[in-house]
């Protein structure tokens, strides 16, 4: 095993630092998109004369065609090369931004949204790749902290500026936002990026011989991650396995993803490298990641749902009270930037794990009583948690992976975390609809006359209202019926949260599986 030198030989020729503010730019706003067109689909379903149920399709196909291109942006680098690949994602991404903010109908804003899904995929694993390869291991840390600031924080912004535009202009303009950033990208990217010697050699070999296509390998891909997607997006709302649409999808995707991983393992030149799995620390580093974007994804869905469905918050209102978040993970990364030159990862990884855990159980103390301070602060420790966790995960990741490697290593993570993200939400939509539903027919139960409590509560409400008047006398029950969906509601949240929170304990001993490696210096590998 050859340990990476702690200063490659190649040196980029602008700052690495505007290299790694240039390249979290258009990542930045591919990873908001996942989000920020949720709170306006009711709007887009009005403007578009569709369904709210057919507006769905906007986000869905998105993360459909997203999730296909993760795993072969490694491959399409080393065929186009790596600057290359990246602009023309930045271009295809900005393009189709534009034809979706003018698309007169349902049918084509969710085709351009596929092409949107398709420029946006590359960007993230392209962007780590390039931090991989242009920062020394010892400073990879902080390169790793500024792309976290991105991914972390775009997601917990993106309903409360989505809303906030949708409020103030139109739908459309959620989809203008990105023009300007990414031509700003496409010119930034073009002057400062350049390939590494290394990738230019490895891609020079390449072409001496007969290029090979691994086609039934993207077929697999596709068709395995784009119907899994469709399964995880819509099946909650279609009743799960109650639905032909869902079991046929679910049949597909099983078949896909089995026939994938087979063939991926047997061809010689395969379009997604699995091997990289069989080292220890990336696949501990993938899972964790994948189990990251569970949380991230599952809570930033839980969170803002509970302070307006329940607590009566308005849309901006619930971004605010998760803001504050945002903000302490922006702040905390670059401190966890620099201790990864201290302290080995796995460590770091572990504390993150442990208050995460415990930030989660901690919301399981959710009330319909509790105030807004509350609900920030419970945020703010989840965040910290969250904060210990992106970027350690990411340089673990890529502690033993040999740096000709690394584009296919940042296409699998970010497909780990996406995969996640899509898997979380999911999962709590489930959860939230079947417990709430559980726990309600278990408090109607004691609404009878033979409860006290009952009638108690059923003269304290008729003396809110007064002396009943015509058509008013079951305003006392409808009061009680109100009051028992929102505690149903919230010991369902309750519910999610203990799920969550026990999930990511059980996480913890995996710290111990990852290798050991000297703080500052991860080896390089095979």
């Amino acid at each position: 095993m050859a340990t990476q030198p702690d200063s490659p030989q190649w040196r980029p020729k602008f700052n690495p630092w505007l290299i790694a503010l240039t390249v979290t730019l258009a990542s930045f706003m591919e990873v908001l998109d996942t989000s920020i067109a949720n709170v306006a689909l009711p709007h887009i379903a009005g403007g578009l004369s569709a369904t709210e149920d057919e507006a769905t399709w906007v986000l869905t196909s998105y993360l459909v065609s997203n999730a296909i291109i993760l795993p072969l942006s490694g491959w399409f680098s080393l065929l186009i090369g790596r600057k290359h690949f990246y602009m023309v994602c930045v271009a295809v991404f900005t393009i189709s931004s534009f034809l979706c903010g003018i698309a007169p109908s349902l049918g084509l804003l969710v085709l351009f949204r596929v092409l949107q899904g398709i420029g946006g995929g590359g960007l993230q694993p392209s962007e780590q790749a390039i931090l991989a390869d242009t920062f020394p291991p010892r400073q990879r840390g902080m390169a790793f902290a500024i792309y976290g600031v991105a991914v972390v924080t775009a997601p917990a912004i993106g309903p409360t500026l989505g809303g906030w535009i949708t409020d103030n202009f139109t739908w459309r303009w959620i989809f203008f936002i990105n023009i300007p950033v990414g031509i700003l990208s496409l010119i930034l990217t073009s002057f400062m990026l350049e390939d590494p010697p290394y990738f230019e050699q490895e891609r020079a070999e390449k072409r001496k011989t007969k290029l090979r296509v691994d086609y039934w390998g993207i077929i697999f891909i596709a068709l395995g991650l784009g119907f899994l997607q469709i399964v995880l997006d819509k099946g909650e709302r279609d009743d799960w396995f109650a639905s032909n649409f869902i079991v046929t999808c679910s049949l597909i995707a099983a078949a896909g993803l089995i026939l994938a991983v087979y063939w991926e393992l047997k061809e010689k030149e395969p379009v997604v490298d699995l091997s990289l799995l069989k080292d220890r620390n990336f696949g501990v580093a993938a899972f964790l990641m994948f189990m990251v974007g569970v949380i991230l994804l599952g809570s930033t869905v839980l969170i803002p749902q509970y302070l307006q469905l329940v607590m009566g918050y308005s849309a901006t209102e619930a971004g605010l009270a998760i803001s504050p978040g945002g903000l302490l993970v922006m702040g905390m990364l670059p401190f966890v930037g620099i201790l990864l030159s201290k302290v080995e990862a796995r460590w770091l990884i572990g504390v993150g794990l442990v208050i995460t855990s415990l930030a989660l159980i901690h919301m399981t103390n959710f009330d319909i009583y509790m105030d807004y301070r509350y609900a920030a602060v419970a945020r703010c420790f989840q965040a910290a948690g969250l904060a210990f966790l992106f970027v350690p995960i990411n340089t673990a990741a890529y502690a033993f992976v040999p740096r000709n490697k690394n584009n296919a290593a940042s296409g699998l993570i970010n497909l780990a975390r996406n995969v996640g993200g899509s898997l979380g939400i999911s999962v709590v939509t489930t959860i939230l609809a079947r417990r709430s539903q559980f726990h309600q027919n278990r408090l109607i139960e004691n609404t009878t006359p033979l409860n006290p409590q009952f009638n108690e509560m059923l003269k304290q409400a008729g003396r809110i209202f007064g002396p009943s008047q015509s058509g008013a006398g079951k305003t006392p029950y409808a009061l009680i019926q109100r009051l028992l969906q929102r505690q149903a509601d919230t010991l369902s949240y309750i519910d999610c949260f203990w799920l969550l929170g026990i999930a990511f304990a059980f996480m913890v001993p995996l710290v111990f599986f990852m290798k050991k490696t000297k703080p500052g210096r991860p080896a390089a590998a095979h």
